[in-house]
């Protein structure tokens, strides 16, 4: 179990919700009426984030319909080597070809999570096009030249941070140092 060290919180519970708000309404804006769009959360982190905004677009708009899909891309990681690995359950109830797809995680560090979601991606078909939807985007330390389209919030942050995104009874982004 990590402790956490000097906690700094990022965004409260208010402010969560309503950056999640924003970023589905700059989904609509670009993408309205859906027609050749599907959204994918990737596991596990991703899911909360893309449920918030796939529930909010489709309460905004009931008449759309929202493919909406949840991407496991625990055996495309490049940076768990030696580890067993335990995968979540990849759900895409529709074909991804030709379409533009919008994938949603929480936290954009190294890019290395897209890149394997990328990967995932490519054994389901060809995207006509792919779009990146971020809640938090830690600027620095990117390791691949992956940039994101939709972000919720940048944030500076140095290599001994982490970001996490909690969602229990408490629901906040907070900055901790990371104590093994």
């Amino acid at each position: 179990m990590e402790k956490l060290k000097g906690v700094n919180t990022i965004m409260e519970e208010d402010q969560l919700k309503l950056t999640l708000k924003r970023l589905s309404h700059e989904l609509i804006e670009n993408h309205y009426p859906f027609d050749n769009t599907c959204f994918i959360g990737i596991q596990p982190r991703g899911i909360p984030v893309s449920d918030f905004i796939v529930q909010y677009m489709q309460s905004l708009h009931p008449e759309c319909k929202f493919p909406y899909g949840k991407l496991d891309i625990t055996f495309y990681r490049d940076d768990f080597r030696g580890q067993i690995h335990i995968p979540n359950i990849t759900d895409l109830p529709f074909s991804i070809e030709g379409k533009k797809v919008v994938l949603i995680d929480d936290v954009l560090y190294t890019g290395r999570t897209i890149r394997a979601a990328m990967d995932a991606l490519l054994d389901h078909g060809r995207a006509g096009k792919v779009e990146l939807c971020i809640l938090v985007d830690r600027k620095f330390s990117r390791e691949l030249p992956i940039q994101p389209d939709y972000v919720g919030k940048s944030i500076d942050s140095i290599v001994t941070q982490k970001v996490k995104v909690i969602w229990g009874n408490e629901k906040k982004v907070v900055l901790y140092e990371g104590i093994s």
